[in-house]
């Protein structure tokens, strides 16, 4: 893979609305078809937004109306703000794409960052993007006084751990000891170039997740490195840890195309 360049778009005071991120990666995602500037990372922070995959449903976003930009990403809601470094890695991939193999490498960077501050983290089948494995179910806290038999979200579907008191709150996820997620991925991939990318909870509000169903999971929850080291750590201080693990990965990759399989083949 070619050289990486990155891109420090704007953090704190300085952090970037969501919609002049997005035009800004059309803008860089139009000139890296065109092989016009090298793959390219942009960085930065959002202020307070809630963004919506594709495959987001009604019943995930807030109830109260707060609005939500629907984007042309995969996956589902998720929420962007203050101390949550997010990177939007602008890729032109060999076709056909495989988008797996992209999420993968992103993880794999995000995972060994964390584990560089001294977090544990890692995969979970069937679920995109970096997580903090929570206790074996059987050594968990009871929910609400119940026992984890009766726990409802594993068997009502309609369940709505908005509306169930904290106990319920994917920001809690740590002080039940369950799957936490540490950073989410949502892309797209446009004429063989990737855009949109990952959001890396370093110390942000968490509770800003509670008001949506994040990624559309209902069984686990959020966390991010402050929570999981229980100190305070900023985005200044990953932000170049970042970038290595980035660089690293990124640019000694071999991508390949995605094998297609035929039919009697």
């Amino acid at each position: 893979m070619s050289e990486l360049r990155f891109v420090r778009m704007g953090f704190g005071t300085e952090a970037v609305d969501y919609r002049v991120a997005w035009d800004e990666q059309r803008r860089v995602h139009a000139a890296r078809f065109a092989d016009e500037v090298p793959d390219t990372v942009i960085l930065l922070e959002h202020p307070p937004v809630y963004t919506a995959g594709r495959r987001t449903q009604d019943s995930e976003r807030p109830l109260d109306g707060t609005p939500v930009i629907d984007v042309d990403r995969g996956g589902k809601i998720t929420w962007h703000g203050p101390g949550q470094l997010v990177g939007y890695p602008i890729q032109k991939l060999p076709r056909p794409v495989d988008v797996v193999a992209h999420v993968r490498r992103l993880e794999e960077a995000l995972i060994r960052t964390s584990a560089e501050f001294g977090v544990t983290a890692t995969r979970v089948e069937g679920r995109s993007g970096v997580w903090v494995l929570g206790d074996p179910v059987e050594q968990r806290p009871a929910l609400g006084g119940l026992s984890l038999d009766f726990d409802p979200r594993l068997t009502d579907e309609e369940f709505d751990p908005r509306m169930n008191g904290p106990e319920y709150a994917p920001s809690n996820a740590g002080q039940r000891r369950e799957d936490r997620k540490l950073a989410a991925i949502g892309i797209r991939v446009a004429k063989g170039v990737t855009m949109h990318g990952f959001s890396y909870n370093v110390q942000p509000d968490n509770k800003w997740f509670d008001r949506i169903i994040p990624c559309g999971i209902r069984d686990a929850g959020v966390t991010s490195l402050a929570a999981e080291l229980g100190r305070d750590i900023t985005i200044e201080e990953v932000l170049p840890v970042v970038e290595r693990h980035l660089r690293d990965i990124l640019e000694h990759a071999d991508p390949k195309p995605r094998e297609i399989v035929r039919a009697g083949t």
